[in-house]
């Protein structure tokens, strides 16, 4: 037999949107529908909300998500002052949504996540779990290329020392202690999916089939994808650097042998003259410092963004249902 150990939270559910306007009155729908199935069930409060962050679109999102507002008493809008990126648009709904919420559950505007998970995340939260992951079954929806970037995605993270749970993304359930653990993570370049699994607490996963986007484009093709793998691994880990120097030293120990190699043929009168060997070993050495320069640049432009303590964003409208 189950034991909860805790009540039906007051649940909030927090979904960021970039020009969404294609696929927002579904995603209010769908969400509110849902909602409603979990009050009436008695899994939630009755006070639940729908909160959508607008990461200063340029299409009619915002308009949409203030007129869904101004009639629908479980909609509410965050509207921030410009494009921040997904994941500051997250922490800024995730920190309006923790004073008055139990629960948090977070997801894209899309709906590619299976929304008939988070009644399950929500019985976990109620079994005890601070943190309920949403992780995806299978990628057999993907194509061949995108399961073959994303799995190679997370076993370069893992490898370089980043901690997060295979095939999860930003759907997830956080305890209101859990979300005020993550949000004492203060740096600028937040990643989300590593920060979580160093907060803590008792945490589980719910496993569900991810579907397809019912209309508009994605928001992170290619580029982003590797902007985000660049973004995760140079916040969560100095892995890169630690490379840097086993190469150097790898480097070093052939230099040796090549210098005593080519000392000996000195000695011996074999010497052989040849342009290409140089050349090679100029654009090769050439090559491994650029390389090395690049990724000693990325730290340090972290490092000077950390330092100037920014705010991620700013709030420049909240919006909600008078009656």
């Amino acid at each position: 037999m189950t034991v909860l150990r805790y009540p039906p939270p007051r649940l909030a559910i927090v979904v960021p949107c970039y020009n969404e306007a294609e696929v927002f009155t579904y995603c209010q729908q769908e969400l509110g529908k849902l909602l409603d199935e979990m009050k009436k069930d008695l899994l939630i409060q009755a006070d639940s909300y729908l909160l959508f962050v607008d990461d200063g679109s340029k299409d009619t999102t915002w308009e949409q998500i203030a007129a869904a507002s101004s009639r629908i008493p479980c909609v509410q809008g965050l509207k921030l002052s410009r494009n921040v990126g997904h994941q500051s648009a997250l922490l800024a709904g995730l920190e309006a949504a923790r004073p008055d919420a139990d629960a948090i559950v977070s997801i894209d505007a899309d709906l590619q996540d299976d929304i008939t998970a988070i009644p399950k995340m929500v019985q976990a939260y109620r079994e005890g779990y601070d943190v309920v992951y949403g992780v995806r079954a299978s990628r057999e929806s993907d194509t061949w290329f995108k399961r073959s970037t994303a799995e190679g995605f997370y076993r370069l993270m893992s490898v370089m020392g980043v901690k997060q749970v295979f095939n999860h993304a930003d759907f997830r359930l956080l305890s209101q202690r859990a979300l005020s653990g993550l949000l004492e993570y203060s740096e600028r370049n937040a990643y989300i999916r590593g920060l979580v699994p160093l907060v803590g607490f008792p945490s589980t996963e719910v496993y569900y089939a991810r579907g397809l986007r019912t209309a508009g484009e994605s928001k992170y093709p290619l580029r982003k994808m590797l902007a985000l793998a660049v973004e995760g691994i140079t916040s969560m880990t100095i892995s890169p650097l630690r490379m840097i120097a086993y190469l150097g030293f790898c480097i070093s120990i052939l230099s040796l042998g090549a210098t005593a190699y080519i000392l000996v043929l000195k000695l011996t009168g074999h010497t052989i003259a040849g342009w290409s060997s140089v050349m090679l070993s100029i654009f090769f050495m050439g090559g491994v410092q650029m390389l090395s320069l690049g990724i000693i640049g990325e730290y340090v432009g972290k490092i000077y963004i950390e330092a100037k303590k920014r705010p991620r964003s700013h709030i420049e409208s909240h919006v909600r249902h008078d009656g």
